[in-house]
């Protein structure tokens, strides 16, 4: 199994922790995001990772340069388009890697290992998103709307009355979602409108077009999206748990 790990923004929302370094290389407990990431899926059984580099890309390769990840290949890809695309972007760059089964990771999310194993279970869709609940979901949230299991949209600004959960942005494709989603992500880049999207909203397009999209609930296990400097302090405190022994994710780094 592949992951495609979409690391190429700034995150200008975490000034200045991010004034000379990507967001993915702001550190938790003295890990890198980045570093727990792929610790997180190699504890998880994924064999391959392609990061997409943007800002800081020669400071997160220096990163990968100096990891030892037991069973787990790492290599980037460069979207040269980050000051000025969102992260559709990335995947178009990225679209060469999308073949066979693959994961798609935000740059941004925290996870631990239960979560990428209980999305490498047999799929039922041709795209499964991972997704959590919560009492009341707020502005910037990634909220889903479903029927059943079967995700019919996703985005920002569904009314309170259609939401079911959010999407924690990590999703599965087998070869027929990735092929699906790879016409569609070239279709929007060749129409000039792909460069400010985000590649959920393509997600949206291809359910609402009749694909099957299901989601997947990680609903009490641990994880956690970096957004905001109240987030980095949130989710420092979680990963401090992640470092007692046996916890799978150190070990698993050597």
């Amino acid at each position: 199994m592949k992951a495609i790990i979409l690391a190429a923004g700034q995150g200008r929302r975490l000034l200045p922790l991010t004034e000379f370094r990507p967001k993915c290389l702001v550190e938790l407990a003295g890990i890198t995001v980045l570093e727990w990431q792929l610790r997180g899926l190699a504890a998880a059984g994924v064999a391959d990772a392609v990061v997409v580099t943007g800002f800081g890309a020669d400071l997160i390769e220096a990163l990968l340069a100096g990891l030892d990840l037991p069973g787990l290949s790492v290599r980037t890809l460069h979207n040269p388009f980050y000051a000025v695309a969102d992260n559709l972007a990335s995947c178009w760059i990225a679209r060469g890697e999308m073949t066979g089964d693959y994961l798609i990771l935000n740059g941004d999310t925290m996870f631990e290992p239960a979560i990428a194993r209980r999305l490498l279970e047999p799929a039922t869709a041709p795209i499964t998103v991972t997704i959590d609940r919560k009492a009341a979901y707020d502005a910037d949230d990634m909220k889903v709307e479903l029927d059943g299991w079967r995700l019919t949209a996703i985005g920002k600004t569904l009314p309170a009355e259609r939401v079911g959960g959010e999407s924690i942005g990590f999703l599965r494709f087998t070869a027929e979602g990735g092929a699906r989603f790879v016409a569609e992500i070239e279709g929007l880049m060749r129409g000039g409108t792909g460069l400010k999207l985000w590649y959920l909203s393509v997600i949206d397009r291809i359910a609402a077009a009749g694909t099957r999209v299901e989601a997947r609930t990680i609903e009490g296990l641990d994880w956690a999206e970096i957004d905001f400097p109240a987030d980095v302090e949130k989710a420092a405190r979680m990963v401090a748990g992640w470092l007692a022994p046996g916890n799978g994710i150190v070990a698993q780094a050597g």
